[in-house]
């Protein structure tokens, strides 16, 4: 089986676990997030962090967002321009949010777009070293790398639950590894300049 190919089936497995998850359980899970990481990520004030709002059976994590703003945060979620191409536009409140395209959500053509400082990266599957497996379009490889051709070096934390963790993601070329990594149990640490705190998975 090649790499592409494990993914693929690895990436099934577990959505069909988070599939499975009751609307309770995920919207306890959410909540942990916050408490994990609500007042633990670093970054300075009016730095750009994108988020996103959930679609299917993902993480809500507009909460989490919410307490960033309020820490001083300026907010961005992706917006799909075409089949290839995401790009982050400026959320802010009471702005309205418009359908964007492949059932997300987010803000309008008039809203700024923005080069994230740090981004919250939704994911398919995961593993303890940092690598994810996306959801099979590629959309957030092909952004992570158009902002560092820019010289922009956005950190990375990725989220979901932890039944989406595997045991190892096989590797490809192209793929970015995680600075962090956010789940129900807690917020790990793979990279430098992610929290203030020394925090990891409880338990």
């Amino acid at each position: 089986m090649t790499p592409r190919e494990l993914k693929a089936a690895l990436r099934m497995e577990r959505l069909a676990l988070r599939d499975s998850m009751t609307p309770e359980a995920r919207i306890e899970a959410s909540l942990a997030m916050l408490d994990h990481a609500g007042d633990v990520i670093e970054f300075d004030p009016g730095q750009v962090i994108s988020g996103f709002w959930p679609i299917r059976s993902e993480v809500d994590i507009r909460p989490l967002m919410a307490r960033l703003r309020d820490r001083g945060a300026r907010l961005c979620l992706p917006v799909i321009l075409d089949k290839k191409t995401i790009v982050f536009r400026e959320l802010v409140p009471g702005a309205p949010i418009v359908q964007t395209g492949f059932g997300t959500t987010g803000p309008g053509e008039d809203a700024p777009v923005l080069d994230p400082d740090i981004m919250l990266v939704p994911l398919s599957a995961f593993d303890k070293a940092g690598h994810r497996i996306g959801y099979g379009a590629g959309y957030y490889d092909r952004a992570i790398e158009r902002l560092r051709l820019k010289g922009h070096m956005p950190r990375l934390i990725g989220i979901a639950f932890d039944c989406q963790e595997v045991a190892s993601v096989p590797a490809e070329p192209h793929d970015v590894a995680l600075d962090a990594m956010l789940t129900e149990s807690g917020l790990r640490i793979f990279g430098l300049g992610i929290s203030k705190y020394e925090t990891s998975v409880s338990g």
